[in-house]
């Protein structure tokens, strides 16, 4: 039986009770090994975590004055509901991420923004306390060099193919895609992995060994 009774709980309790390497350890015991997006990838500030439901946004980069600019950039930000983490891959010569988008989305419920590719208008978004994880600060626009050609559709990044709705989880040590259809399973068995974990650490610093421990927890 689940903890949570909806997204709302299942997210508060995600950022709350666990963190990205315990949730990731029990996706690897899962048989799903590859679902960290690239360590380029990281929050605009430390303490930043997210966790909600992939909007996936497809972007490409474009050479000229386009006859719509931002191609359907618009669309899919109009678009975002409640606990959305858009989710966008495609464009490199631009940022994809700014201060105007930041404030669209979280008017419209978004929790965050996850970017392969660049950012900018970093104070400004700093300021609306909306996670964002990019590769990097850039300011370079995107209005003549990137379009978004389609929204909600599946993507990839860094070899992880990510699904619209599957679950987002980011802090410091990375941003994980875990599979819609895993993550009760998924999320059940990382809560109590975090709980272990706090059981482990209090044994090794009451003297006993990592060995022993190992032997007695089969965590470390």
């Amino acid at each position: 039986m689940n903890a949570w009774k909806n997204d709302d709980e299942l997210f508060s309790l995600m950022k709350e009770k666990l963190y990205t390497p315990v949730v990731g350890d029990i996706l690897d015991a899962m048989g799903f090994a590859h679902q960290f997006l690239p360590a380029a990838i990281h929050p605009l500030r430390d303490d930043m975590k997210l966790a909600g439901r992939a909007c996936t946004v497809l972007e490409c980069d474009v050479f000229e004055p386009q006859k719509k600019p931002f191609g359907l950039l618009t669309e899919a930000l109009d678009q975002l509901k409640k606990n959305d983490v858009y989710v966008a891959t495609g464009a490199h010569n631009s940022a994809l991420w700014g201060e105007l988008l930041t404030a669209t989305a979280k008017t419209r419920g978004a929790v965050g923004a996850v970017l392969d590719g660049y950012t900018r208008d970093t104070p400004q978004v700093l300021a609306q306390n909306f996670p964002v994880f990019a590769t990097a600060r850039w300011a370079q626009d995107s209005s003549i060099r990137t379009n978004v050609i389609d929204f909600r559709c599946t993507i990839e990044i860094g070899g992880v193919i990510i699904h619209d709705g599957d679950l987002v989880f980011g802090d410091m040590d990375g941003v994980l895609i875990i599979p819609r259809d895993a993550a009760d399973e998924c999320i059940r068995r990382a809560l109590e992995k975090a709980a272990g974990e706090k059981l482990v650490r209090k044994a090794i610093e009451g003297g006993m060994s990592a060995t022993e421990a190992f032997a007695k927890f089969g965590i470390l």
